[in-house]
C-alpha cells in the first residue's frame, strides 16, 4: 500500500461510558461501542469483522485493555 490511512484519535469519558462489544447469539456478528452507565444504553460505533477492525477501534479510542463482550 502506498499511503496508510491516518487514524483520527477520539476520546470518551471512562467514568460514564464503558467500551464493550455486543455479539449476536444467532449470527456471531460483533459491534463495538460504548455502554452508558447512567442511561444504561449501548451506543454502536463500528462493526467488527476481523481482528484488524478491533485493533483499529482500540487505537481510535486509546483503549489498551481487553474489551468485555455481552450478548
Amino acid at each position: 500500500m502506498l499511503f496508510k490511512k491516518k487514524i483520527e484519535k477520539k476520546s470518551y469519558d471512562p467514568l460514564i461510558r464503558k467500551p464493550k462489544i455486543r455479539v449476536s447469539i444467532c449470527t456471531g456478528e460483533m459491534v463495538a461501542g460504548f455502554y452508558n452507565v447512567q442511561s444504561e444504553r449501548f451506543e454502536e460505533v463500528m462493526l467488527i469483522r476481523n481482528d484488524n477492525d478491533l485493533k483499529e477501534f482500540k487505537e481510535i479510542y486509546s483503549i489498551d485493555t481487553d474489551i468485555e463482550k455481552f450478548y
